[in-house]
């Protein structure tokens, strides 16, 4: 619900549908509208949910207002909008001020609202106003935010870098005639002496440390920082605040996993695909289509919101030009200009093929039912995992059940890896917890013997490298263990053919029945496969977006199950006529 001040016209909304196609919430959209704001037609390739149904969420246009009003006060430094006013594009707007300043909510603590999002990540190609953003944001929560003393620092991966963050910002202070005699501009500092905050550059962790208290930090150019230690401690000095800001305004990278920008750029992907939940973060990417031709309009035009502004459309016509020269200046084309992570793996499970197999598990219903099992125990600190397929050769397919646990001490890092959602899924019965800091591997015994009384468990297959004194004593007693070797000869196949399963399987007749575990989603959503020259495939944990131990628990237990003759049915058993073989 919006607080909206009294006009004496109500805007006209689009309908649902288009505002759907724009991804502007309703709110955002009576808002620019009643500002006289041209709703733009740009919207961004992901884009995270706007908080509206965290209990107690209020959009406060007045808050959209005043920002919009601080912005107005500075001027274009450059070019030929050099004195002009700031005023933000609709763009910008709509899909970055409003909904990070507008949604607040009501905080006891604190006596009033405050703003329900404290982390913001904006992913966009060069040359559409990134600087230009980021140093209006930085002066505002400085100096017009009303916060007392408020620290606000700008993050440089290098003193050499310094410059190019900070030097916007101490320009836009310097030349705003609204803010002469209020600021003072310093070599690496600008001071608002009124409120006693202050803005300044830091190239350090140990920077970023020393007396940290911060209401804001800006990062810019994420992809540039080889170490996650600067940003992590940015991150980690805002805990007194009230309504603090983290924004992260950054162009694409060349595709390397396990990074600082790889690890952000995937939470808000698997936020935006509602893989995981967190109303305080909110993100938006501009990006082309792996598959869009680089070198049309219409792509410039959907991976640069800013297109026929900043950047023109000579510029880019220009650069577009020079990359169908030669393959490295297409390289970076792509990334800087249509925003595409140049070395990025394709996906090889999709989320829609994997939902749409969903179906509904009922593990009282499995009693009894022939089983092939997968066990991985990669990490003995972090997940392990056990899945259960039972052939279905009435329905076609195999119902799936999954099985994952967590040492009790690893429950901290893996909320902070999955947005809180780690401790949900223990709270359901998805992730069972054991005591202790390491994998108790009594529990895991006691759940196979359990599952072996109530199964028709016909083998288990595991990964020998990671044999353990489990898979011993599990052997000794008689469980039906079989190695599944890790290369690609032996993972290809059932890699394969789960994708098949998925891909063929539809809502009305799935052929992989997993209950929409969320826990397992989030792992699905994590796989990365790595290829060899043959065209064969494996899991790749090494350069996966975070844990796929349930993936990988899954492969072996297709692998098994592989194994398993084929059972033919009667075409007389079924009103279609159909030969079913698994």
């Amino acid at each position: 619900m919006a607080r909206k001040r009294k006009t004496r016209s109500e805007p006209e909304l689009p309908d649902d549908a288009e505002l759907e196609r724009l991804k502007i919430s309703p709110e955002v959209a009576w808002f620019l509208l009643s500002r006289g704001i041209p709703l733009p037609d740009c919207p961004p390739l992901v884009k995270t949910p706007e908080p509206r149904d965290v209990a107690g969420a209020v959009f406060d246009v007045e808050r959209v207002d005043r920002v919009l009003r601080a912005f107005g006060a500075l001027v274009h430094t450059q070019g030929q909008w050099a004195g002009r006013s700031l005023r933000p594009d609709p763009w910008q707007v709509a899909y970055v001020l409003a909904p990070v300043f507008g949604w607040v909510r009501h905080d006891e603590a604190a006596g009033g609202y405050v703003r329900i999002v404290n982390q913001l990540y904006v992913d966009v190609p060069r040359k559409n106003g990134k600087s230009t953003l980021s140093g209006g944001i930085a002066i505002y929560m400085a100096c017009a935010d009303g916060e007392p003393g408020a620290q606000v620092v700008t993050a440089a991966s290098s003193e050499r870098q310094a410059g190019f963050v900070f030097g916007p910002i101490k320009t836009l202070a310097e030349k705003s005639p609204a803010l002469k005699g209020r600021v003072r501009a310093h070599q690496k500092r600008v001071v608002h002496p009124k409120s006693g905050s202050y803005i300044e550059v830091v190239s350090s962790a140990a920077d970023a440390q020393h007396g940290a208290n911060l209401h804001c930090g800006i990062v810019d150019e994420l992809h540039v920082h080889k170490t996650p230690d600067l940003v992590e401690t940015i991150e980690t000095g805002t805990g007194s605040r009230t309504q603090p800001l983290i924004v992260i305004i950054t162009t694409a990278d060349s595709g390397r996993r396990g990074t600082i920008y790889d690890r952000k750029r995937r939470r808000i992907e698997q936020l935006a695909a509602r893989v995981l939940t967190d109303p305080t973060t909110y993100g938006v990417v501009w990006a082309a289509e792996p598959t869009d031709d680089p070198f049309t309009e219409s792509t410039w035009r959907k991976a640069n919101p800013g297109f026929g502004v900043s950047p023109t459309r000579a510029y880019l016509a220009r650069a577009a030009a020079e990359a169908q020269q030669s393959p490295a200046d297409l390289a970076k084309f792509l990334r800087l200009h249509c925003g595409l992570r140049t070395k990025q793996e394709t996906r090889f499970l999709t989320l829609d093929s994997w939902d749409r197999n969903a179906s509904i598990v009922d593990e009282t219903r499995l009693a009894g039912r022939e089983a092939y099992g997968g066990l991985d125990l990669a990490s003995t600190s972090d997940l392990c995992a056990l899945v259960w397929l039972f052939p279905d050769d009435v329905r076609g397919g195999y119902d799936a059940l999954l099985r994952l646990w967590t040492p009790e001490a690893n429950m901290s890092a893996l909320d902070k890896r999955t947005a809180g959602e780690a401790s949900v899924w223990a709270r359901q019965g998805l992730l069972m917890v054991t005591p202790g800091n390491v994998a108790d591997y009594d529990w895991i015994k006691l759940q196979i013997e359990r599952d072996m009384d109530a199964f028709d468990v016909r083998s288990i297959g595991f990964d020998p490298w990671n044999a353990t004194q489990l898979t011993n004593d599990l052997t000794e007693q008689g469980a039906p263990l079989v190695k599944v070797r890790q290369g690609f000869v032996t993972l290809s196949p059932p890699l394969k053919d789960l994708q098949r399963l998925l891909l063929a399987g539809t809502e009305e007749r799935p052929l992989l029945r997993h209950g929409g575990n969320p826990a397992w989603r989030w792992q699905v959503d994590n796989l990365a496969v790595t290829t060899d020259p043959a065209g064969n495939v494996k899991p790749d944990k090494a350069n996966s977006g975070d844990k796929i131990d349930g993936v990988a628990a899954l492969v072996n237990a297709l692998s098994e199950a592989m194994t398993r003759k084929p059972v033919a049915r009667s075409a007389y058993e079924d009103d279609d006529a159909e030969l079913i073989i698994i």
